[in-house]
């Protein structure tokens, strides 16, 4: 007999298919089928838990399967944002191009109203999270500068400017059911995080300003508003800015306020939202409070929920990629057996699981006391407040800090480990979302602060404070819920470390200073994320 005629299978034919891993993965409810997170928002939210988790119940099947599969046609490199500096007839008209799922994405994101005063802290909290479990999509920051322009405006009413009221309407509340979207324009290229070195001139134009200079580093470059920093003539001193992208009737006209954009960055993360350099050329631009304290406003409001945002999203891109990494485990079969079941890969899934839920419940502690203290955003250390209150406010300023820039280094090593679960197929994009949520982590860390900025501020901070905050007492109440063994440690390193040259100049004992602070803030911010998932657990 001919062997080709034996059969009628196809040779070389193979079978295997992912579907079944796939099916499970896209039918996920990423709140529902998340027990831990359930628990969280049940032990915070108190007696208004019936009420939350109804509302996010009914909200999470959206995130998890119309807007995730929006946000995987948004990532991919072919639509990425670009400039469209000109029309047909040689109007600068500065268009920031983005494909159509953005634009839905944001019209559902933003339509939620999330800081709306309409809608309560933790409800917004918790869809916040599901959220970032997109990755950046386009959305997680302009969501994130939206809030910081909201509470900006909101901490500095003035009636000499009805425009910021608009401003503040338009974002909170929405106009006709749009709402407006918010960035933060700060960089330079001399300066970075240095936003005392800022250039950017601010020209008085009777109560109004106008804006020359540069901006280099600017995210969320289609915003309807802006916060910018700048300096006003004649002065050395860094005030703060609110800058609408288009006078009243200007947007449909395309004709901007007094400002191009050069370019857009191509970045390696965070690459669906458009970060363009802009020059200002004569921008109508309304100061937002104290004009000699723009630094202090900037950093104590706007960078600070900034960097409170990115310890949420870490929970929520730790949370994706366990439960995405324990899925697959389950599915595939190597050498005989599932990955699951090879004590390796088992220990693997076990540390992912644990710095996710880690970092869930050390989020929500923070944000626990970020509410209780109400309005705790204020410019700088020193407040009118009672000491007890001035100390909680430090702790809260530390531990925002703190988390900050833990959850993003470590946020790193879990998105790398899970995506290992996945050998080959886990660095196939079209195969996972986690590259890019793992790129979008490699960002986030270096964004509102990098690593040693960070650190360098915690420093000088307790530093500063020591003489009404006693090191071994911030400790203590920090770390409570602690040993004693455990606070009477971590305080007689602190007390040695603020004794060493952590800042001082570069020598073999300030580079063993300066490692010894690096590893103790993460070991510090750690214990705090263990007391707060003992507190649940």
């Amino acid at each position: 007999m001919n062997i080709a005629s034996q059969g009628t299978e196809k040779r070389g034919e193979n079978t295997y298919t992912f579907d079944a891993f796939v099916e499970k993965r896209d039918n996920l409810d990423w709140y529902q089928d998340e027990p831990f997170l359930q628990k969280a928002v049940k032990h915070f939210t108190g007696s208004r838990y019936e009420q939350i988790h109804k509302k996010i119940t009914e909200f999470s099947p959206t995130v998890s399967n119309e807007w995730n599969r929006l946000a995987e046609r948004t990532a991919r490199p072919e639509v990425r944002p670009y400039m469209l500096h000109f029309d047909a007839f040689n109007h600068r008209i500065d268009r920031v191009v983005r494909p159509m799922e953005v634009h839905k994405l944001e019209q559902g994101v933003f339509g939620e109203g999330l800081f709306s005063s309409q809608m309560e802290p933790w409800e917004s909290f918790v869809k916040r999270m599901l959220i970032h479990q997109l990755g950046e999509a386009g959305v997680t920051c302009p969501m994130t500068c939206t809030h910081g322009l909201i509470a900006l405006l909101d901490q500095f009413p003035n009636e000499e400017y009805p425009e910021l009221q608009d401003i503040l309407q338009h974002s909170k509340e929405g106009i006709s059911g749009e709402f407006a979207i918010g960035a933060q324009f700060m960089s330079e290229i001399q300066g970075g995080s240095d936003l005392p070195a800022n250039l950017l001139e601010a020209v008085p134009e009777g109560k109004n300003f106008r804006l020359y200079g540069n901006k280099f580093f600017c995210s969320v470059a289609h915003a309807d508003y802006s916060v910018v920093t700048a300096k006003v003539t004649g002065t050395n001193k860094v005030s703060t800015f609110i800058v609408p992208s288009w006078l009243p009737g200007d947007k449909e006209k395309e004709k901007r306020n007094g400002y191009q954009i050069n370019r857009i960055k191509w970045k390696m993360g965070t690459s669906e939202v458009p970060t363009g350099e802009i020059q200002y050329n004569g921008a109508l631009a309304y100061p937002i409070g104290p004009l000699d304290k723009g630094v202090a406003v900037a950093v104590g409001i706007v960078l600070t929920l900034s960097r409170l945002e990115i310890g949420i999203a870490c929970a929520g891109f730790m949370l994706r990629a366990s439960r995405e990494a324990k899925l697959y485990s389950d599915f595939r079969t190597v050498f005989g057996k599932k990955v699951k079941d090879y004590p390796l890969a088992a220990s693997k899934l076990k540390r992912i699981e644990n710095a996710a839920e880690r970092t869930t419940a050390g989020a929500f502690k923070v944000y626990d006391l970020f509410l209780k203290l109400e309005q705790p955003l204020n410019p700088g250390i020193k407040s009118n407040h009672p000491l007890e209150v001035q100390k909680q406010l430090f702790n809260l300023r530390e531990l925002i800090l703190l988390q900050k820039m833990c959850v993003t280094n470590e946020g790193a090593e879990v998105l790398r480990e899970a995506i290992s679960v996945f050998a080959g197929h886990g660095v196939m994009e079209e195969f996972s979302s986690l590259p890019r949520i793992f790129r979008d982590v490699v960002v986030n860390e270096q964004w509102e602060g990098p690593r040693n900025l960070l650190l360098t501020q915690v420093y000088r901070d307790l530093q500063r404070v020591s003489e009404w905050y006693a090191p071994a007492e911030f400790v203590e109440s920090v770390l409570e819920g602690a040993s004693i063994e455990t606070i009477k440690q971590f305080t007689e390193q602190l007390e040695d470390l603020l004794q060493r040259p952590v800042l001082g100049e570069v020598s073999e004992a300030s580079i063993e200073a300066a490692e010894e602070w690096d590893s103790y803030c993460d070991s510090l911010f750690k214990t705090y994320q263990r007391i707060a998932l003992t507190e649940l657990n």
